[in-house]
């Protein structure tokens, strides 16, 4: 009994339904990087109406789970971002209260509180230049700044020991972010 070759590396794989599309892309490796993340999400559907992930969106996600800085995701660590990316995308069509397919200022400070950031109206609106195009995010850059948003947490959070809400950076650590 045993595995065909070139079958799932460990059991399970064949019946998550997810494995079908990383599969589909991953090298000899068993790893996806940035071009191979986009075709895999393009392939999935996971964009649904809007348009697909740009490179750079594809980047900053495989960073966000990157924990070997390896440059590419395994399986796991795609699951995981998987899971991310749907809560996101229910997130960003329930604050797109237009169904316009992309959320202004307003909807995005919503969307943001709702996440629980504080975040001043002045942050907000430096956000949603960053991130907007003539006011609107669309989809992807939504992504872009929920995973921005997360890294800039997370490297806060694990230097904020005291939780005071102060922090010190050197200048190195600034090129984590």
């Amino acid at each position: 009994y045993g595995g065909a070759p070139g079958g799932p590396a460990f059991p399970g794989q064949a019946q998550d339904p997810l494995y079908g599309y990383f599969a589909a892309v991953a090298g000899q490796d068993g790893q996806i990087d940035a071009d191979e993340l986009q075709r895999c999400l393009t392939q999935s559907g996971i964009a649904g109406a809007y348009k697909p992930f740009n490179l750079e969106t594809c980047r900053l996600m495989i960073s966000m789970l990157d924990r070997d800085m390896s440059g590419t995701l395994g399986f796991n660590e795609f699951k995981e971002l998987w899971a991310v990316v749907n809560g996101w995308k229910q997130h960003f069509i329930s604050f797109d209260n237009d169904s316009s397919g992309t959320v202004d200022r307003q909807e995005l400070e919503k969307a943001l509180v709702n996440m629980g950031f504080r975040l001043s109206p002045q942050a907000v609106t430096a956000i949603t230049r960053r991130y907007s195009t003539h006011g609107k995010i669309t989809f992807d850059d939504y992504i872009a700044c929920c995973v921005k948003l997360r890294a800039l947490t997370e490297c806060f959070r694990r230097r904020d020991t005291s939780q005071q809400g102060f922090v010190n950076f050197q200048y190195d650590d600034v090129s984590e972010l």
